[in-house]
Protein backbone atom coordinates (compact mmCIF):
# COMPACT_ATOMS: atom_id res chain seq x y z
CA UNK A 1 0.00 0.00 0.00
CA UNK A 2 1.36 3.25 -1.37
CA UNK A 3 0.46 6.31 0.93
CA UNK A 4 -1.23 9.20 -0.63
CA UNK A 5 0.48 12.50 -2.15
CA UNK A 6 -0.74 14.34 0.73
CA UNK A 7 -0.15 12.25 3.39
CA UNK A 8 3.32 11.76 5.30
CA UNK A 9 4.85 8.92 5.32
CA UNK A 10 6.23 9.15 8.71
CA UNK A 11 4.26 11.73 11.22
CA UNK A 12 5.36 12.30 14.98
CA UNK A 13 2.40 13.95 16.59
CA UNK A 14 2.99 15.38 19.99
CA UNK A 15 5.21 12.94 20.84
CA UNK A 16 7.46 12.32 24.13
CA UNK A 17 9.49 9.93 25.74
CA UNK A 18 11.30 9.79 28.86
CA UNK A 19 13.10 7.06 30.75
CA UNK A 20 14.43 6.73 34.40
CA UNK A 21 12.23 9.77 34.91
CA UNK A 22 14.49 11.51 32.17
CA UNK A 23 13.02 13.86 29.51
CA UNK A 24 14.30 12.37 26.02
CA UNK A 25 12.08 14.12 23.93
CA UNK A 26 9.27 16.54 24.74
CA UNK A 27 6.56 17.10 22.72
CA UNK A 28 7.59 16.47 19.09
CA UNK A 29 5.57 17.54 16.21
CA UNK A 30 7.09 16.49 12.78
CA UNK A 31 6.51 15.02 9.20
CA UNK A 32 8.37 13.20 6.80
CA UNK A 33 7.24 12.71 3.57
CA UNK A 34 7.43 10.26 0.65
CA UNK A 35 11.14 10.01 -1.42
CA UNK A 36 12.89 12.47 0.85
CA UNK A 37 15.80 12.59 3.21
CA UNK A 38 15.08 14.06 6.37
CA UNK A 39 18.33 14.51 8.39
CA UNK A 40 18.35 14.69 12.12
CA UNK A 41 21.06 16.72 13.21
CA UNK A 42 21.99 17.64 16.95
CA UNK A 43 24.64 16.99 19.85
CA UNK A 44 25.08 13.71 21.63
CA UNK A 45 21.79 13.19 23.84
CA UNK A 46 19.71 15.28 21.78
CA UNK A 47 17.16 12.89 20.86
CA UNK A 48 18.21 12.16 17.57
CA UNK A 49 18.62 8.27 17.84
CA UNK A 50 15.21 8.17 20.01
CA UNK A 51 13.34 9.31 17.63
CA UNK A 52 14.57 7.32 14.96
CA UNK A 53 13.83 4.17 16.94
CA UNK A 54 10.49 5.05 17.72
CA UNK A 55 9.40 4.44 14.22
CA UNK A 56 10.52 1.29 13.94
CA UNK A 57 8.97 0.27 17.48
CA UNK A 58 12.47 -0.45 18.69
CA UNK A 59 10.65 2.45 21.48
CA UNK A 60 7.19 3.08 22.41
CA UNK A 61 6.76 6.77 23.05
CA UNK A 62 5.35 7.46 26.70
CA UNK A 63 2.80 10.45 25.34
CA UNK A 64 1.48 11.03 21.78
CA UNK A 65 1.99 8.74 18.50
CA UNK A 66 4.06 8.13 15.59
CA UNK A 67 2.14 7.15 12.27
CA UNK A 68 3.33 5.54 9.17
CA UNK A 69 1.53 5.46 5.97
CA UNK A 70 -1.18 7.27 8.00
CA UNK A 71 -1.22 4.35 10.60
CA UNK A 72 -0.49 4.95 14.27
CA UNK A 73 2.31 2.17 14.14
CA UNK A 74 1.68 1.31 17.70
CA UNK A 75 -1.23 -1.57 16.10
CA UNK A 76 -0.39 -4.68 14.51
CA UNK A 77 2.53 -6.93 13.99
CA UNK A 78 5.60 -5.22 15.11
CA UNK A 79 7.58 -8.10 12.89
CA UNK A 80 5.50 -7.08 9.90
CA UNK A 81 6.09 -3.42 10.86
CA UNK A 82 10.14 -3.63 10.69
CA UNK A 83 10.68 -5.79 8.11
CA UNK A 84 8.96 -2.96 6.20
CA UNK A 85 11.59 -0.59 7.05
CA UNK A 86 15.25 -0.64 6.47
CA UNK A 87 17.37 -0.21 9.37
CA UNK A 88 21.27 0.77 9.09
CA UNK A 89 23.50 1.80 12.20
CA UNK A 90 27.22 2.37 12.66
CA UNK A 91 28.19 -1.09 14.13
CA UNK A 92 26.24 -2.57 10.82
CA UNK A 93 25.45 -5.57 12.87
CA UNK A 94 26.13 -8.05 10.31
CA UNK A 95 26.16 -11.86 11.72
CA UNK A 96 29.73 -13.30 11.42
CA UNK A 97 28.65 -16.83 11.00
CA UNK A 98 27.00 -15.68 7.73
CA UNK A 99 28.14 -15.20 4.55
CA UNK A 100 27.30 -11.91 2.77
CA UNK A 101 24.83 -13.35 0.68
CA UNK A 102 23.34 -14.95 4.01
CA UNK A 103 23.44 -11.61 5.79
CA UNK A 104 21.78 -9.51 2.55
CA UNK A 105 18.81 -11.73 1.89
CA UNK A 106 18.08 -12.85 5.54
CA UNK A 107 14.55 -10.36 5.68
CA UNK A 108 13.56 -11.97 2.43
CA UNK A 109 14.29 -15.72 3.39
CA UNK A 110 12.46 -14.97 6.52
CA UNK A 111 9.65 -13.28 4.38
CA UNK A 112 9.18 -16.75 2.09
CA UNK A 113 11.14 -15.26 -1.03
CA UNK A 114 12.33 -18.42 -3.18
CA UNK A 115 15.75 -19.01 -2.68
CA UNK A 116 16.48 -18.29 -6.62
CA UNK A 117 14.91 -15.06 -5.75
CA UNK A 118 16.97 -13.89 -3.44
CA UNK A 119 19.99 -15.04 -5.21
CA UNK A 120 19.12 -12.95 -7.69
CA UNK A 121 18.13 -9.68 -5.62
CA UNK A 122 21.69 -9.99 -3.39
CA UNK A 123 23.41 -9.97 -6.88
CA UNK A 124 21.20 -6.94 -7.81
CA UNK A 125 21.98 -5.09 -4.82
CA UNK A 126 25.53 -5.66 -4.51
CA UNK A 127 25.94 -3.73 -7.87
CA UNK A 128 24.01 -0.94 -6.07
CA UNK A 129 25.91 -0.55 -3.22
CA UNK A 130 29.52 -1.18 -5.25
CA UNK A 131 30.61 -4.59 -4.77
CA UNK A 132 31.36 -7.32 -7.02
CA UNK A 133 29.57 -10.64 -7.34
CA UNK A 134 32.68 -12.62 -5.55
CA UNK A 135 31.79 -11.05 -2.52
CA UNK A 136 28.81 -12.84 -1.57
CA UNK A 137 30.83 -15.98 -0.67
CA UNK A 138 33.05 -13.84 2.01
CA UNK A 139 32.45 -13.39 5.77
CA UNK A 140 32.59 -10.21 7.22
CA UNK A 141 35.53 -10.50 9.35
CA UNK A 142 36.70 -10.55 4.90
CA UNK A 143 35.99 -7.51 4.11
CA UNK A 144 37.01 -3.56 5.07
CA UNK A 145 34.99 -1.33 7.28
CA UNK A 146 33.92 0.34 3.99
CA UNK A 147 32.56 -2.83 2.47
CA UNK A 148 30.85 -3.80 6.12
CA UNK A 149 28.79 -0.93 5.81
CA UNK A 150 27.69 -1.13 2.05
CA UNK A 151 26.66 -4.95 3.00
CA UNK A 152 24.86 -3.30 6.02
CA UNK A 153 22.95 -0.92 3.33
CA UNK A 154 22.50 -4.03 0.95
CA UNK A 155 20.92 -5.97 3.83
CA UNK A 156 18.79 -2.68 4.74
CA UNK A 157 17.40 -2.68 1.81
CA UNK A 158 16.72 -6.33 0.85
CA UNK A 159 13.10 -6.58 0.68
CA UNK A 160 12.64 -3.60 -0.90
CA UNK A 161 11.64 -1.19 1.99
CA UNK A 162 9.54 2.09 1.56
CA UNK A 163 11.33 3.81 4.76
CA UNK A 164 15.20 3.23 5.41
CA UNK A 165 16.43 4.50 8.83
CA UNK A 166 20.09 5.26 9.09
CA UNK A 167 21.31 6.02 12.29
CA UNK A 168 25.33 7.80 11.81
CA UNK A 169 26.19 4.89 9.54
CA UNK A 170 29.38 6.12 8.06
CA UNK A 171 30.06 7.56 11.48
CA UNK A 172 32.97 5.54 12.39
CA UNK A 173 34.30 5.04 8.90
CA UNK A 174 37.82 7.07 7.60
CA UNK A 175 36.93 10.42 5.84
CA UNK A 176 38.07 9.05 2.31
CA UNK A 177 35.53 5.86 2.64
CA UNK A 178 33.15 8.25 4.37
CA UNK A 179 32.91 10.74 1.34
CA UNK A 180 32.79 8.12 -1.17
CA UNK A 181 29.90 6.21 0.78
CA UNK A 182 28.17 9.94 1.02
CA UNK A 183 28.12 10.15 -3.08
CA UNK A 184 26.99 6.32 -3.43
CA UNK A 185 24.15 7.21 -0.84
CA UNK A 186 22.92 10.47 -3.26
CA UNK A 187 23.30 8.11 -6.18
CA UNK A 188 21.38 5.74 -4.82
CA UNK A 189 18.66 7.76 -3.64
CA UNK A 190 18.35 9.39 -7.08
CA UNK A 191 17.61 5.42 -8.11
CA UNK A 192 15.64 4.34 -5.62
CA UNK A 193 13.74 7.61 -4.07
CA UNK A 194 13.22 5.71 -0.91
CA UNK A 195 12.01 7.94 2.36
CA UNK A 196 14.77 8.20 4.69
CA UNK A 197 15.80 9.57 7.77
CA UNK A 198 19.30 10.15 8.54
CA UNK A 199 20.93 11.00 12.12
CA UNK A 200 24.00 12.71 11.82
CA UNK A 201 25.95 14.93 14.22
CA UNK A 202 27.89 16.51 11.36
CA UNK A 203 26.65 19.46 9.93
CA UNK A 204 28.97 18.90 6.81
CA UNK A 205 27.19 15.35 6.27
CA UNK A 206 23.75 17.01 7.13
CA UNK A 207 24.47 19.42 4.47
CA UNK A 208 25.90 17.24 1.81
CA UNK A 209 22.95 14.41 2.17
CA UNK A 210 19.65 15.82 3.66
CA UNK A 211 16.67 17.35 1.65
CA UNK A 212 15.36 18.97 4.87
CA UNK A 213 17.44 19.47 8.33
CA UNK A 214 16.04 19.16 11.65
CA UNK A 215 17.93 20.39 14.28
CA UNK A 216 17.47 18.66 17.74
CA UNK A 217 18.69 20.02 21.14
CA UNK A 218 17.66 18.33 24.48
CA UNK A 219 15.43 16.32 23.30
CA UNK A 220 13.00 19.16 21.23
CA UNK A 221 12.99 20.11 17.49
CA UNK A 222 14.41 23.72 17.11
CA UNK A 223 14.14 24.33 13.71
CA UNK A 224 13.64 22.85 10.61
CA UNK A 225 15.32 24.37 7.30
CA UNK A 226 16.63 23.07 3.75
CA UNK A 227 20.41 22.87 3.20
CA UNK A 228 20.42 26.35 1.94
CA UNK A 229 18.04 27.66 4.63
CA UNK A 230 20.73 26.53 6.92
CA UNK A 231 23.30 28.38 5.97
CA UNK A 232 21.88 31.25 5.95
CA UNK A 233 19.78 30.81 8.91
CA UNK A 234 19.25 33.46 11.69
CA UNK A 235 18.42 30.96 14.03
CA UNK A 236 20.45 30.91 17.27
CA UNK A 237 21.30 27.05 17.15
CA UNK A 238 21.32 26.77 13.54
CA UNK A 239 23.95 29.73 13.40
CA UNK A 240 26.39 28.51 16.23
CA UNK A 241 26.60 25.31 14.02
CA UNK A 242 27.68 26.91 10.90
CA UNK A 243 29.73 29.00 12.80
CA UNK A 244 31.38 25.76 14.43
CA UNK A 245 31.88 24.44 10.93
CA UNK A 246 32.82 28.00 9.71
CA UNK A 247 35.60 27.79 6.60
CA UNK A 248 34.32 24.60 5.11
CA UNK A 249 30.71 25.01 4.69
CA UNK A 250 31.31 28.54 3.01
CA UNK A 251 33.82 26.91 0.27
CA UNK A 252 30.36 24.70 0.37
CA UNK A 253 27.82 27.80 -0.34
CA UNK A 254 30.09 28.73 -3.20
CA UNK A 255 30.29 25.85 -5.21
CA UNK A 256 26.27 24.94 -3.96
CA UNK A 257 25.47 22.43 -1.87
CA UNK A 258 25.43 18.88 -3.22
Amino acid sequence: MHPSPTRPVIEFRDVCYHVGGVQVLLGLNLQVQSGETLVLLGRSGSGKTTTLKLVNRLLSPTAGEVLVNGVPNSQGDVVRLRRTIGYVIQEIGLFPHFTVERNIGLVPRISGWPGERIGARVQELLRLVGLGPDMAARYPRQLSGGQRQRVGVARALAADPEILLMDEPFGALDPLTRDELQREFLSLQKTLHKTVVFVTHDLREALRLGTRIVLMEAGRLVTVLTPQEFLRSTDPWAAAYVRVFGNSLESAENRGVE
